[in-house]
């Protein structure tokens, strides 16, 4: 499956809130998303309305692996 090309961050921080990640605290342009079970893990978004495509791959690759799924499986289970 291919990434999508026209992601917002505000839009991936509210696909990510479907994993239970939260909204903890943004910086200028920076959302700082928490999931709060052990271990506590924290991913950072921008805040751009068009997100690069290599951002949002880099993003992915850090979620999947904190979740111990392959990037594939992700993708598949937020933009589905």
């Amino acid at each position: 499956m291919k990434l999508p090309r026209d992601i917002s961050g505000p839009a991936l921080c509210k696909l990510l809130g479907t994993l239970g990640y939260v909204i903890t605290r943004q910086t200028g342009s920076h959302i700082r998303l928490s999931k709060r079970e052990n271990p506590q893990y924290h991913i950072t978004i921008l805040n751009h309305p068009d997100l690069k495509i290599g951002t949002l791959n880099n993003i992915l690759i850090d979620v999947a692996e904190h979740h111990k799924i392959m990037k594939e499986e992700l993708i598949g289970q937020l933009f589905h």
